[in-house]
């Protein structure tokens, strides 16, 4: 995975993880994104989606009926695998709340802090609010990780294709299907934090979402 320089836009943005990372986390929430087949609208599946409870992480298991899939390739740096292995399970959570219909769900709590553990509760509220769970494949490829100046942060950044990502009520079980088209691809920008002191995990501080983006087109 090559690091390559950062585009303008994730300069202005890890200008600003920078500080949040100085200052061990920000206060700003945000609106919650929409969610592509739900009304308020968020390579091979990971070996972390199995991840057993009594490995001390928390469980991100997914029903049969959804997938998560990764199609990266693994930094030779170690801080940097760590920290794209820990983005990953942060998304595995996000959508392990979702299907689990938790929005106190623990898995996401374990890999976030500060806004991100706030952006995940917003979106798993919004999912359980209007009656919808998950269903489909949720797919992140073309993953790179750069450095974040002198803080020992590292920026993830991924491509994501949720044109076979579905909603599906959780009491009719009807899917809510789309049609493909450019909203389906967004890019992730997650700011991760090294572990520090107590903290001995990867962790993500801030995450940024950019959706209809003709870049992540496959």
């Amino acid at each position: 995975m090559a690091r390559r320089a950062l585009t303008a836009a994730a300069i202005a943005f890890t200008a600003t993880a920078t500080l949040l990372l100085t200052a061990c986390g920000g206060s700003g929430t945000g609106k919650p994104d929409d969610i592509k087949g739900a009304d308020t609208g968020a390579g091979s599946p990971s070996a972390s989606a199995t991840a057993a409870s009594g490995s001390g992480r928390p469980d991100v298991s997914l029903p049969r009926d959804l997938r998560v899939t990764f199609d990266v390739t693994q930094p030779s740096d170690a801080d940097h695998a760590a920290a794209l292995e820990n983005a990953k399970n942060y998304v595995l959570a996000l959508n392990h709340g979702i299907t689990a219909q938790d929005p106190e769900d623990p898995a996401y709590q374990f890999y976030s802090l500060g806004n991100a553990t706030k952006y995940a509760k917003k979106q798993i509220q919004a999912w359980v609010n209007d009656e919808w769970t998950a269903t489909g494949t949720d797919s992140y490829y073309r993953a790179r990780t750069d450095d974040v100046g002198s803080t020992g942060g590292v920026l993830v950044t991924m491509c994501r294709d949720q044109s076979k990502f579905y909603g599906k009520n959780v009491k009719t079980k009807k899917v809510k299907y789309t049609e493909p088209s450019l909203d389906d691809y967004q890019q992730f920008r997650l700011l991760m934090a090294a572990p520090k002191g107590a903290q001995k995990t990867w962790k993500v501080l801030q995450i940024e979402v950019q959706g209809r983006v003709k870049e992540c087109r496959r």
